[in-house]
């Protein structure tokens, strides 16, 4: 069952990839993953199973509201078009988030296999 688009599954695992490459020679470590919500079908279940093969955590889920269309329209950020809004406060929990992250890891990309797999077929 598919619950992404698989190129964003495929870009969380080449990001991943290329932290790898650096992780040894210059420091590099992966925070962790945000799930931008689509409201799909178990999408919080597979940003956590993805994250759990990556070696990582999902740092924060962030509900969809259509503030954020509405901001856009107005060529303005939902932090200055509605600052007191739900949507305001989860962007603030997720800075919050990452600046007190310290869980940062070495990822493990998934291989070709493991990785259609997981798009195509998992029901994990």
């Amino acid at each position: 069952m598919r619950f992404f688009k698989k190129d964003e599954i495929y870009a969380a695992n080449n990001i991943a990839r290329g932290i790898l490459k650096y992780a040894h020679s210059g420091g590099v470590r992966l925070g962790g993953l945000i799930c931008n919500s689509r409201k799909v079908d178990r999408e919080i279940e597979l940003i956590e199973t993805l994250a759990e093969r990556l070696s990582t955590q999902m740092i924060h889920f962030v509900p969809r509201d259509n503030i954020v269309q509405h901001a856009e329209l107005r060529r303005m950020t939902v932090n200055e078009y509605a600052p007191e809004s739900n949507q305001a406060k989860e962007y603030a929990a997720l800075a919050k988030k990452i600046i007190e992250n310290d869980f940062l890891a070495i990822p493990t990309p998934m291989n070709q296999t493991r990785l259609v797999l997981m798009i195509c077929c998992d029901k994990s």
